[in-house]
């Protein structure tokens, strides 16, 4: 059962790690609510993490109802992925110098010394990915192939995997 979890994030991690900017989902009095997030430079490891302040409107939103999503596309890659999970708000000092990284002063110009500085963690159960990473020649082959054939065409490695 352990190895099948490690297999999953090993998956879900290799899909990610090049894509810097994901789209936070949250609910909102019943509405969802979507929004760039900057991803942090941390090996996936079944948890998410992501740099906010306190004073947001995202953090009440959270704190309302934890369930989140968090979508990645890497259209030149065709690869996407969309992630389930329960988000929650921490104050580590220790974890957020760990993570913490000098571009941010773009969004926090105090940097690590401003006191509304938070880490968003989502703590993911569920990935679900889209990856046609083969040439843009050979997916319009393949698609060509599917008109001429009638045949569905070929969209990739599609999966689901829980953690």
């Amino acid at each position: 059962m352990e190895d099948k979890r490690q297999e999953s994030i090993k998956k879900v991690n290799d899909l990610i790690k090049d894509v810097q900017v994901a789209m936070l989902t949250t609910i909102d009095w019943g509405v969802l609510r979507s929004r760039p997030m900057q991803t942090q430079e941390a090996e996936f490891d079944g948890d998410l993490w992501f740099f906010t302040s306190t004073d947001t409107h995202k953090t009440d939103e959270i704190e309302k109802d934890r369930r989140v999503n968090v979508s990645y596309a890497a259209p030149d890659s065709n690869t996407y992925v969309s992630v389930s999970g329960t988000a929650a708000l921490v104050n580590d000092k220790e974890k957020i110098e760990e993570l913490w990284n000098p571009i941010l002063k773009a969004w926090f110009p105090k940097g690590l010394d401003d006191p509304t500085l938070i880490l968003l963690k989502v703590s993911v159960e569920q990935a679900e990915y889209w990856d046609s990473s083969s040439s843009t020649v050979v997916q319009v082959v393949g698609f060509v192939k599917a008109l001429v054939t009638g045949e569905r065409a070929d969209g990739g490695d599609h999966g689901r995997v829980n953690l």
